[in-house]
């Protein structure tokens, strides 16, 4: 998110107070959020939705319409508020996975990725996403596409966030 200064520039104001006034706004329309810090957070974009029931994926079967309950995107698509954040899918190496070019990411930052988790990886300097496999004492990260071979680090691997969700609007 950006600094009230980042705010004041983008907007043309004068002054972070101008800033500082208009975040208040956006906060008490909780458009935004301030964490514990004072930083910056985003609010609740979608409010709440309802959960109307089940769809059939499989054979058709007659539509029923209740309410189960409601929920807000926020809530069930993320844990940790502050170490989540989105970005944006370029390239096909995970296809297979159901993850194509144009779509969201929401990924969260963790030191704990586990074998089979597709992480966003820094591998020797370059930045990837894809599965994370732990075979033994190697390390390494596997492409959904086979068309692309897997990454074993040279020098270094550092995690840095694991998808936790694919957005993709039609």
């Amino acid at each position: 998110m950006p600094s009230y200064a980042e705010i004041a520039e983008l907007f043309g104001f004068r002054s972070k107070n101008a800033a500082f006034k208009l975040v208040n706004k956006l906060v008490d329309q909780k458009l935004l959020k301030k964490d514990r810090k004072g930083r910056l957070l985003p609010g609740e974009m979608f409010g709440s939705l309802k959960v109307l029931g089940f769809v059939e994926a499989g054979w058709p079967s007659p539509a029923e319409e209740e309410l189960l309950d409601t929920m807000t995107l926020d809530e069930f698509l993320i844990s940790n508020k502050e170490a989540t954040y989105m970005l944006t899918v370029k390239g096909d190496s995970m296809k297979d996975a159901g993850i194509i070019s144009g779509d969201l990411v929401l990924v969260e930052r963790t030191n704990d990725a586990k074998d089979g988790n597709i992480v966003v990886a820094e591998v020797d300097g370059e930045w990837t996403m894809k599965y994370l496999r732990k075979r033994g004492k190697e390390i390494y990260l596997e492409p959904a596409n086979k068309k692309y071979s897997k990454i074993i680090p040279k020098e270094t691997l550092k995690i840095a966030a694991v998808v936790k969700a694919v957005i993709r609007k039609y």
